[in-house]
């Protein structure tokens, strides 16, 4: 799990620097900016949506011994 929060802070930083060189221009083709911010997003969301299904397991477990 912390390899994997890892990975999607790197992506999260390359992502955020090519978006500044992007915008100071020295950024030579878009395509990898878009390509790294797509990927961020979406690794971002998948960490989310695992993060939330666990919460749901743990109020489970958590229900059931009640």
């Amino acid at each position: 799990m912390l390899s994997s929060i890892d990975t999607l802070q790197a992506m999260q930083a390359k992502s955020a620097d090519l978006s500044v060189a992007a915008v100071t221009g020295d950024l030579e083709n878009v395509h990898d900016y878009t390509i790294a911010a797509a990927e961020s997003s979406l690794a971002l969301e998948l960490t989310a949506a695992v993060r939330n299904k666990a919460v749901d397991a743990f109020n489970e477990i958590m229900r059931m011994q009640a």
